[in-house]
């Protein structure tokens, strides 16, 4: 059963009082979730639709399910009987969390926020209806008609994005009016990465970006049972022409005014969304000066690995510590920092190697995080390189310096 007040003790792995973390989802941000549980003593269990995903490597049990079929999901859960779930990833079936939360069990941050931010649309509604926060101008097509009709209606340059998908598989970016031919092979084009059944699509107007920001905000229990609402130092980052980001870097340069409304947006959006945990709100600053609602990731978000070198608690130890109700104190930057994500161009490579990993080491701040993914595919993100600096720039310049020195093959 669920309760308000800080977590009384933490077990023995493996033994009949342990404290028990499922994820839903064992990639990159579930693998650094669960080597944070190691350090506490938390027995960790990874879930995901293939074997070997990089939290697997870590955990005290792995199973492989079709995460979007709701028996399976609720099979695993009643099987391990965890302390607390963390969905990691979009293709969740979101009825099965909603009613194993209401069985008792602890959904990170919870079922509702999950439901809301792992859908496109919905949370584009939540966001920009609910809300009243801004966002792009967006229109929502349940057929390759009204995908046409959305279009004409949001203007040109636009982007069609699935209802489900990640990591931008899917997007498709229309320059100009096309034929109806070619709207219907666009709309099919972007259908094609979505994950689950829908038929929707949102089009949304294609911005210009000065800036991306990412305001990491979470819930935790204060020492009276209270619930704390706090943001960490805002990080910016870019994508470099593509639809996942590249780099990221923490403090932002950008003006305190500006950075400040972007936390009063995300504590408005957290503060709805209830629950504890870390929330990753994306933000765009277009070049016409527009400051934009983006994406609500309800767990802590990829851009936020430069955390680990950044602070003294990284976002990964602030969701694994809210979720299992243990105290937060002030989260401190310790350091500035700057991250930079390494992608495959290759289809279907298993168990590549890295080189060039030496050079990368040798230099001082520098680190790096190797996925463990057991093959790779075009665009698929494969590692972190990280690294320190005195500064932003400085961090930002040791990075340019070495991610090239490395190759996957």
């Amino acid at each position: 059963m669920t309760t308000d007040r800080c977590r009384e003790f933490l077990g023995t792995p493996l033994s009949s009082n342990s404290i028990k973390v499922l994820l839903l989802g064992s990639g990159e941000l579930g693998k650094e979730i669960a080597l944070e549980a190691h350090k506490l003593g938390i027995e960790v269990v990874a879930v995901d639709r293939y074997d070997n995903a990089p939290a697997m490597h870590v955990a005290h049990r792995r199973y492989v399910v079709n995460m979007l079929n709701e028996n399976a999901v609720k099979e695993v859960v009643r099987r391990e009987r965890p302390d607390v779930i963390i969905p990691e990833v979009e293709a969740i079936n979101t009825t099965a969390l909603k009613e194993l939360e209401l069985e008792g069990y602890t959904i990170t941050p919870n079922a509702e926020a999950v439901r809301i931010c792992m859908n496109r649309i919905v949370l584009r509604e939540y966001i920009a209806t609910t809300l009243g926060l801004p966002t792009t101008r967006y229109f929502i097509a349940r057929d390759e008609d009204e995908v046409i009709k959305g279009c004409d209606s949001v203007g040109y340059p636009c982007i069609i994005k699935p209802e489900m998908s990640s990591s931008g598989l899917g997007h498709v970016v229309i320059t100009r009016p096309l034929n109806d031919y070619e709207y219907r092979q666009l709309y099919r084009q972007a259908l094609s990465h979505s994950r689950g059944n829908s038929r929707r699509v949102l089009v949304e107007e294609y911005v210009d970006l000065k800036a991306e920001f990412t305001v990491l905000t979470y819930r935790s229990l204060l020492p009276n049972d209270e619930v704390s609402i706090r943001t960490l130092e805002p990080i910016e980052h870019w994508r470099y022409g593509k639809f996942h980001y590249i780099e990221s870097w923490q403090p932002s340069t950008k003006p305190y005014e500006m950075l400040s409304t972007c936390r009063d947006y995300s504590i408005k959006i957290v503060s709805s969304l209830g629950g504890l945990g870390v929330y990753g709100v994306e933000l765009f600053l277009t070049n016409d000066g527009r400051l934009l609602v983006s994406e609500v990731a309800p767990r802590p978000h990829d851009t936020g690995f430069v955390t680990l070198v950044t602070q003294d608690l990284s976002e990964f130890a602030i969701h694994l510590r809210a979720a299992l109700k243990l105290p937060i104190p002030n989260v401190n930057l310790i350091s500035a920092g700057a991250s930079y994500a390494v992608y495959s161009d290759v289809d279907n490579l298993w168990a590549p190697k890295y080189y060039g990993v030496c050079d990368l080491l040798r230099v001082e701040g520098v680190d790096i995080r190797i996925l463990g993914k057991p093959y790779t595919y075009s665009g698929r993100r494969m590692a972190i390189v990280l690294a320190r600096g005195r500064t932003v720039d400085e961090a930002r310049a040791k990075l340019r310096g070495v991610v090239d020195k490395l190759a996957i093959s």
